[in-house]
């Protein structure tokens, strides 16, 4: 992989569901250049869900924690 997964599983599924309402609302509520700007965001939003990465996220320094794996080396502070 190129990208090193920042967002944690339940935020994932939290933008996957948040996403797909925000589609949905755009092109049946609103409509019109509104709702197709609303369509391009729901579909970054679930973008960034289904890969697990955020690149707003990454610029912020964002890092998951690995649990149970053992480093060889140490952390340089």
């Amino acid at each position: 992989m190129i990208y090193i997964k920042n967002v944690p599983v339940w935020e994932r599924a939290v933008r996957l569901g948040v996403g797909g309402g925000l589609a949905i609302y755009g092109l049946t509520e609103v409509g019109g250049l509104w709702g197709v700007g609303m369509l391009v965001g729901a579909l970054g939003l679930a973008l960034t869900g289904v890969l697990g990465f955020c690149p707003a996220c990454a610029l912020a320094g964002r890092r998951l924690e690995r649990r149970g794996v053992s480093e060889s080396r140490p952390r340089v502070p």
